[in-house]
């Protein structure tokens, strides 16, 4: 096998046209495992390959990335910066974007490795391409530039490097470039701080974090709205909040809610504003941000109530987020008549309207009406069955009418309601009390689709799983539910398969 690709590489190095040669080396690379690939090139020259990189010939190029490709990946970190590392960094210049996206990817390996970064940090030339390939025209050249970046400031000494020496002048000075590099900057930083509260450390003492939460309240809207992104990345992590908590930045961002009302630009940038508190609450407490920031609450549910599309989705998304946690349910619930009024649009939303936002509509009840089996109390229970008949007069059959429509996303949104309310007493008393029910649930035949067969795969496991089923549905259909259960999400009978053969 080596002496194969041995002997291809010999072969190539003495053609003056070697795309046929290429060609059969790329076919036998493909046919070896990698492991023994690992095994076969771990010691060979690839000069040869590298060299004929250096080509206006589009073909020739694009097969000389594939075979390294193929091979450096096999090969390890310490390995390609070993012997591999000029060529890698000669791959950084070189006009064919292929190439450059080869030598970041492996540049990026190499700064993974203990052993290997350190060689990379050495060569400052290197670091400061990755930099300045941040402001390429090609997103995927400046994401992997980015990547590789971020994951060499994982150690304190790619730390020092890239902000304690001239590196961050050079950072400065790309950003300069214009709004959108700036962004890539920023999405480079925050990646950074939320890592560790030191990484954090080192961006807020470069001024870089700071002047991203200037972006905040600019005169620029969409920048204000990428901004906003970003400020809820760095809010992700623990370290992250107590740094923005510091600054202000919750109250700024609750004051933009506030100040929204006048703003006739606010469309633009309020859902990110409430994206923000929507995270935080689910990060840190829905109770206490919702009783601390009150205007995000009030803001989530006039915005379910807007006509908007934009507003509507946002706010959905929202509650169903609020809703995940027993604490956020208990929030909402104690705003009594508001959150009746913005669940009964959401049921509206559900039944009628863009397909959407009607699926939207029916992952936030999914998500509202959802209860473990050891969240289970009595007035939690009575809670969640209290929602779900706020929703129609008759709402299995309302649920049940979606599920029956011909959109598949809209078959799996509405079984996913029934899969929430389907380990709950009360939820299992409804649907055994709903003539033909346990029938349409254990029809094989409705849904065809991947996702419509794991749905309803999906909501027999809920029922079967619960401790109560067995006693409330009675053991004949508890029995066939546990059957369906054993024979998969997929299995077809023979009698359908031969019905069918016969309909062919």
């Amino acid at each position: 096998m080596a002496a194969s690709i041995d002997s291809l590489l010999e072969e190539i190095s003495g053609v003056e046209d070697p795309i046929e040669e290429l060609q059969g080396l790329k076919t036998a690379l493909l046919s070896i495992p990698v492991s023994a690939l690992r095994d076969s090139v771990g010691g060979r020259r690839l000069g040869v390959i590298f060299s004929l990189l250096n080509s206006d010939h589009r073909e020739q190029v694009q097969l000389c990335v594939d075979i390294l490709e193929r091979i450096l990946m096999a090969l390890s970190p310490e390995h390609l910066v070993q012997n591999y590392r000029v060529e890698l960094q000669a791959g950084l210049n070189h006009p064919n974007e292929n190439v450059k996206i080869l030598a970041l990817t492996q540049i990026g390996r190499m700064v993974e490795h203990p052993d290997a970064v350190t060689e990379i940090l050495h060569n400052p030339d290197i670091v400061r391409s990755l930099i300045h390939y941040i402001e390429e025209e090609n997103i995927a050249v400046a994401k992997q530039a980015i990547h590789s970046l971020s994951k060499l400031s994982h150690s304190k000494t790619g730390l020092d490097k890239l902000f304690h020496s001239d590196l961050l002048r050079v950072v400065k000075e790309v950003m300069a470039t214009s709004d959108v590099v700036r962004y890539r900057i920023y999405e480079l930083v925050v990646e950074i701080s939320s890592v560790s509260p030191i990484s954090l450390g080192y961006c807020a003492n470069s001024s870089l974090i700071s002047q991203l939460l200037c972006e905040l309240t600019g005169d620029d809207v969409l920048i204000r709205a990428t901004a906003i992104e970003m400020v809820t990345s760095l809010a992700h992590s623990q370290h992250g909040r107590q740094y923005l908590a510091k600054q202000g930045i919750m109250d700024k961002i609750s004051n933009m809610i506030r100040g929204a009302d006048t703003d006739p630009l606010s469309s633009l940038y309020l859902p990110g504003l409430v994206k923000f508190f929507g995270n935080l609450a689910i990060a840190d407490s829905p109770q206490q941000v919702c009783e601390t920031y009150p205007v995000f609450q009030n803001k989530v549910f006039e915005m379910a109530l807007d006509p908007d599309p934009a507003m509507i989705g946002v706010a959905l998304d929202t509650l169903g987020l609020l809703g995940t946690t027993v604490e956020g349910k208990q929030v909402l619930q104690k705003t009594g008549e508001k959150f009746k009024a913005v669940l009964l649009r959401m049921s509206q939303l559900a039944g009628s309207g863009a397909t959407e936002l009607r699926v939207r509509s029916l992952d936030a009840i999914s998500q509202l009406l959802t209860l473990e089996p050891e969240q289970q109390t009595e007035d939690l229970l009575a809670l969640t069955e209290s929602w779900f008949r706020l929703l129609s007069n008759q709402p299995i059959d309302m649920v049940r009418n979606i599920s029956t429509q011909p959109f598949p996303e809209l078959h799996c949104g509405a079984l996913g309601i029934f899969t929430a309310i389907a380990c709950q007493p009360w939820g299992q008393k409804l649907m055994i009390s709903n003539p033909g029910f346990m029938e349409f649930i254990l029809d094989r035949t409705m849904g065809q689709t991947k996702e419509a067969k794991d749905a309803k795969f999906e909501l027999v496991g809920s029922l079967v799983s619960s401790s109560t089923a067995a006693a409330i549905l009675g053991s004949q259909y508890y029995l066939r539910l546990k059957t369906y259960l054993r024979e998969g999400p997929y299995y077809v009978s023979a009698v359908a398969l031969v019905s069918t053969e016969g309909a062919d």
